[in-house]
């Protein structure tokens, strides 16, 4: 395969949290339910230091709860189970431009793909709820690998699930660590601003607000 696809020749690899889904605010308030129930204390900053990484690094680095490998995985459990059940109390849906993008990727013949540090179960249920899973070839998840991001593992992986060289290979991301972790996989990174403002994700090839601004060309134009 080129490492110069030109049309259709790429393949799209999509963070779920920040660039299909907005949950950041479900996200944020299963780690304060979760604390609550343990009677743990958050640290200033935790959520944005701790954003698009794994539970497994968030809690022992970042929150300092534990070192204990149980222990962290019952915690991260419970704040997964936390923040499904947000999900129901409030719904969920795409963000804006996530549908036509998708589409005009599928018309395309692109192949799509899931990477996101997020649990399968996560993924499945929204998945399921929003009608979007046959836009998807496949999916990785935190579940599927050793090491979250910035390193690149995940996106790797996504890359071989649609028979993509990685430098064929474009990343949608709104979270600096997934930015790094797709030019540290070699590939190229379109930033999405949900997460962060659209001025500081200079180190994405491109930036927008939402992903129906963009065009097939536009992404063609970055592998020339």
């Amino acid at each position: 395969m080129s490492a110069t696809p030109g049309n259709a020749g790429w393949g799209a690899i999509f963070d779920w949290d920040g660039v299909v889904i907005d949950s950041s605010a479900a996200h944020e308030e299963s780690w304060e339910r979760l604390a609550r129930e343990t009677g743990k204390e958050l640290p200033p900053g935790h959520f944005k230091m701790g954003f698009g990484r794994k539970n497994h690094y968030i809690i022992p680095e970042i929150l300092s709860w534990s070192k204990d490998i149980e222990e962290i995985k019952r915690l991260a459990l419970r704040k997964e189970a936390l923040y499904r059940e947000i999900l129901k109390e409030r719904g969920i849906h795409a963000l804006p431009g996530v549908e036509t993008w998708l589409r005009t990727l599928n018309k395309a013949g692109i192949p799509c793909v899931i990477g996101s540090s997020t649990s399968r179960i996560n993924i499945d249920v929204v998945l399921d709820g929003l009608g979007l899973s046959a836009s998807f070839a496949d999916i990785v998840c935190g579940d599927d690998v050793n090491h979250g991001k910035p390193d690149p593992e995940i996106f790797l992986l996504a890359a071989r699930r649609i028979g993509r060289l990685p430098e064929c290979c474009v990343v949608f991301e709104d979270a600096h660590v997934g930015i790094e972790a797709a030019h540290r996989g070699g590939m190229k990174a379109v930033a999405v601003a949900t997460t962060n403002p659209i001025e500081e994700l200079g180190k994405a090839e491109l930036a927008v607000h939402r992903l129906d601004e963009l065009e097939i060309s536009r992404i063609d134009a970055l592998f020339a």
